[in-house]
């Protein structure tokens, strides 16, 4: 099956759960507070629907267009703009009839469920694989950095150990990324000496100018052939799978990294080498071709690796009592950078608005193999982002009515309902302009990226 269709499923089955859960958030409260629920929709309707049926007073339905989902609840202003039944007498069982406290509950209902899905889906998936990730502090000669671009750009070179980010330690190796996304200095340790740089304010779009390198920062490993191929112009030096590169053209290296400038100066030559094999050393000579390689496969999996002394993974085991504070941790640290991301995006001068990204982008989060752990991770993710989007104080949104019925509860003056009718007017046109830049940004890094 194709990769592309692979993540539309994961895609669209993910969005489902999330809009149908973050509806019941609203549906759940607003009956057992007595309120009437007209209609339960994935999607919208605009015009027709795939599918509804009617069961008592609320109509349940699939829309045919994937843009959210919605429930209508008697005597709100919303995206209906019922404006008839506005005018009417308010109902007992309606929305506005209710008291603010019990309309705030039913508003703020579907974001906490989106959070507290997200959590439940990190301890589910902590109690289920545990953590596995690569001691930061186990690569002894530090880091590699494959992309001198944004390696300088970060001020970051081969050898350097990273320390910290913004005064906090990094345990993981993969987590240092994240971090100086987020982050504003980067503690590192070159040649025994600790040093503090700034994160340039616009490396995120550095890194979105990069994207194809944007992993740039990886642990050395060793030069270690794992295949010979036959279309390879040293296929009859001897070389054989296993081998770790120790010399080449006289020169002593440890890392991958040594070897690619050495490669580089001696293109189109004939060069000696030294190999290892079986603890011993071999002797061998090698054709570099015109363009810097030797032709042969190179790699060495994490776990070979951990075994040969170049690092260490660590791993840990949650019980499931243990795994719920290690998941409501996950979904605090995942909604905090993702706030801290939303600043940056904010400030024009980092660059991060040219990253943000509408449909095709979530979609392209998703993995290319069907793979349940990568998926519920995903969609714990997209949840959270689905909470604080929805809690932005934006008429149209839940944070708009909340907003409002904030308003309410402090000033005990409420909104007239012709005010609350124009500025869900203009929370609709924000949130269309909002739609169009991400799906632009989509569009426009499909084409000319």
């Amino acid at each position: 099956m194709s990769p592309i269709i692979i993540k539309t499923i994961q895609f669209f089955l993910s969005l489902s759960i999330l809009i149908v859960l973050h509806e019941l958030g609203h549906f759940i409260p607003a009956k057992y507070f007595k309120t009437r629920v007209e209609k339960f929709y994935l999607f919208f309707d605009v015009k027709f629907s795939l599918f509804k049926k009617k069961i008592g007073e609320t109509e349940y339905g699939i829309g045919w267009l994937p843009l959210g989902g919605y429930v209508k609840i008697s005597g709100m202003i919303d995206e209906s703009m019922d404006k008839e039944a506005m005018a009417e007498e308010p109902k007992e069982w309606e929305f506005r009839s209710k008291p603010a406290w019990q309309r705030l509950i039913i508003m703020l209902g579907g974001v906490t469920v989106n959070f507290v899905l997200a959590v439940i889906i990190f301890i589910g998936l902590a109690y289920a694989y545990g953590e596995q990730y690569i001691a930061n502090d186990s690569l002894k000669d530090g880091v590699w950095i494959t992309d001198t671009t944004l390696g300088n750009a970060l001020g970051i070179e081969t050898g350097d150990k990273v320390i910290a980010v913004d005064g906090k330690k990094i345990k993981a190796l993969n987590s240092i990324m994240p971090e100086v996304v987020y982050g504003e200095k980067i503690t590192l340790e070159r040649n025994g000496n600790t040093i503090e740089k700034d994160i340039p304010v616009d490396f995120i779009e550095t890194i979105s100018d990069n994207r194809e390198n944007a992993r740039f920062i990886k642990p050395r490993l060793p030069w270690v052939i794992s295949q010979v191929p036959e279309e390879s112009q040293n296929v009859s030096a001897g070389f054989e799978v296993g081998d770790i590169l120790t010399t080449i053209a006289g020169t002593s290296v440890i890392y991958q990294d040594q070897v690619f400038p050495i490669l580089e100066a001696k293109k189109g030559t004939t060069v000696d080498v030294v190999v290892k094999r079986n603890g011993a050393n071999v002797p061998l000579q090698a054709k570099v071709s015109e363009d810097g390689k030797l032709g042969l496969m190179i790699g060495l999996t994490t776990i070979d690796a951990e075994e040969q002394g170049y690092l260490k993974i660590n791993t840990t085991d949650y019980t499931f009592i243990e795994s719920i504070p290690a998941g409501w941790n996950k979904g605090v640290k995942t909604l905090t950078d993702y706030i801290k991301g939303m600043k940056k995006i904010f400030n024009p001068d980092t660059g991060a608005y040219k990253e943000v990204g509408g449909f095709a982008a979530i979609g392209g989060m998703f993995p290319d193999t069907w793979n349940w752990p990568q998926f519920w991770a995903t969609t714990a993710f997209i949840s959270i982002i689905l909470a604080f989007m929805n809690i932005l104080p934006i008429p149209a949104l839940d944070g708009g009515h909340v907003m409002f019925l904030l308003y309410e509860m402090v000033t005990g003056r409420k909104p007239s309902d012709k005010f609350l009718e124009y500025a869900q007017i203009t929370g609709f046109f924000i949130l269309i302009a909002l739609l169009l830049f991400a799906n632009g940004n989509d569009v426009y890094k499909l084409i000319f990226k």
